[in-house]
């Protein structure tokens, strides 16, 4: 039994900047990792996302690109290309993530499945073969979240992808189902629709992102129809079987009507589960809730004392950005003695459809909800002088302001550059500024944020 006195399961965003952090403070370190460096942000989520992102949207402004006095004919997609670039960047990223860990003094990177025997001891099924047996006083479990798989008939019968086996694609699909209108499906539909994909989407919701204002729901539906891409709300699967040709048969119930489609391709974008089944929880007494997420305190511990849980594991929102703010608020509470808590902090987040979803704070719903007493600012793109100049007004800006104190409550900016937009006035929430000084605040001009002025103008009286 090796002893160290922090154990990290997962070098995901939180756990591989903790482990440097907590060597570099004199801590001997040990991270365990089962599959490779980087986690879900660097290997099948964020980065090559939105590489195939940049790649749809070049392939998109060739299509649109005449109104701007620009003629593009005969453009092809070269997939196999779009892949390469994609491993390409993962492999930079992951690289470096995983040369930074062995490059850091004080921290071993070992590669296996840990899972705990006791409240404080793991034992390790090493990649090499061999298994090996570690103890800490500090453990810290980051282990993310995988793809959820719906209970459908036949469907494991059949080769499904998901976010991360369908970056593997290298080839286009000719005609795919994509069962979940969530963020991810959004953004994997979108994409492929402009790869040249036929692409259906299914939400089990009577309408799509019911988490969001349904004023941002709309909008977001009309532009993927705009793009020629079919949407079914209130829909469910209820079989999915194999042809003889290959292709793929669904039974598909939209409201109280059955239809019977066929697809090349079947995306399963129906949510994600914590990743604790293999850590054997119950042996370190640590505690779950009823989907299998580690409970924890404000200060990200759980129930035994020293084991804390960071990023998706832990539930809540699932953004690569909280991770690595988990692990922030973890290590200065630790090695700075700071009294850090994640209650009540601002989580912003971002749907990189195109035009993009930038959105922090509560929404226009959730204020009525409470009963708050609130003003809506909004203004179209087609008002957005940058947006009119470059071509492309799609979407609207929209805050929810407290009518008395005038203070930022909410923001959803459906645009080009949406997430930056909303990043300007999530500064603004934190530092208390009220819309009245940015409506008469001097930006630069044109930029998009320069706007900021003509959707607060919205509000005077």
């Amino acid at each position: 039994m090796k002893t160290y006195d922090a154990i990290i399961i997962g070098s995901g965003q939180a756990g591989t900047p903790l482990a440097k952090k907590l060597a570099k403070a004199g801590k001997k370190t040990a991270i365990i990792e089962k599959r490779v460096v980087g986690g879900t942000c660097i290997n099948d989520g964020c980065t090559p996302t939105k590489t195939w992102v940049a790649s749809a949207k070049a392939a998109y402004m060739a299509r649109h690109s005449d109104k701007l006095g620009v003629h593009v004919k005969d453009f092809t997609i070269d997939m196999p290309l779009i892949k390469k670039r994609k491993d390409g960047i993962v492999s930079q990223f992951r690289d470096g993530s995983q040369k930074g860990l062995e490059d850091t003094e004080g921290v071993d990177l070992i590669f296996g499945e840990a899972s705990f025997t006791g409240e404080k001891t793991l034992s390790i099924k090493l990649k090499a073969g061999g298994t090996q047996e570690i103890t800490a006083e500090l453990i810290f479990i980051n282990v993310g979240a995988k793809t959820a798989v719906p209970d459908i008939e036949g469907l494991k019968n059949v080769d499904y992808l998901t976010s991360t086996s369908i970056l593997e694609l290298d080839t286009i699909p000719e005609n795919m189902l994509i069962i979940g209108g969530s963020y991810i499906g959004m953004e994997f539909g979108q994409m492929f629709r402009r790869f040249s994909s036929k692409i259906t989407m299914l939400e089990t919701s009577a309408r799509a992102l019911p988490h969001e204002d349904e004023d941002i729901a709309e909008e977001i539906i009309k532009l993927l129809e705009a793009e020629h891409i079919t949407f079914y709300a209130d829909a469910k699967v209820k079989k999915i079987s194999k042809k003889a040709d290959g292709h793929l048969e669904a039974q598909i119930t939209v409201g109280d009507k059955e239809h019977v489609f066929t697809y090349s391709h079947v995306l399963v974008a129906a949510g994600r589960v914590p990743q604790t089944e293999a850590l054997n929880l119950k042996a370190a007494g640590v505690e779950t809730d009823e989907h299998g997420h580690v409970k924890v305190n404000d200060k990200l511990e759980t129930n035994i004392k020293g084991i804390y849980a960071l990023g998706d594991v832990k539930g809540g929102p699932a953004f690569t950005h909280i991770a690595y703010n988990d692990y922030t608020i973890v290590y200065r509470n630790l090695i700075q003695k700071a009294n850090l808590s994640i209650k009540d902090r601002l989580v912003p987040y971002c749907m990189f459809t195109d035009p993009p979803l930038g959105r922090v704070g509560i929404t226009e719903a959730e204020a009525k909800k409470k009963g708050l007493k609130v003003t809506i600012a909004k203004l179209p793109m087609t008002r957005v002088a940058r947006a009119i100049e470059t071509g492309d007004t799609r979407g609207f800006m929209k805050a929810v302001v407290d009518t008395d104190t005038k203070k930022i409550l909410g923001v959803a900016i459906l645009g080009q550059e949406g997430g930056e937009i909303m990043s300007v006035l999530q500064m603004a929430m934190v530092g208390g500024i009220t819309y009245d000084e940015i409506r008469y605040m001097v930006f630069a001009h044109p930029l998009y944020s320069e706007s900021l002025n003509n959707l607060f103008m919205t509000l005077e009286p």
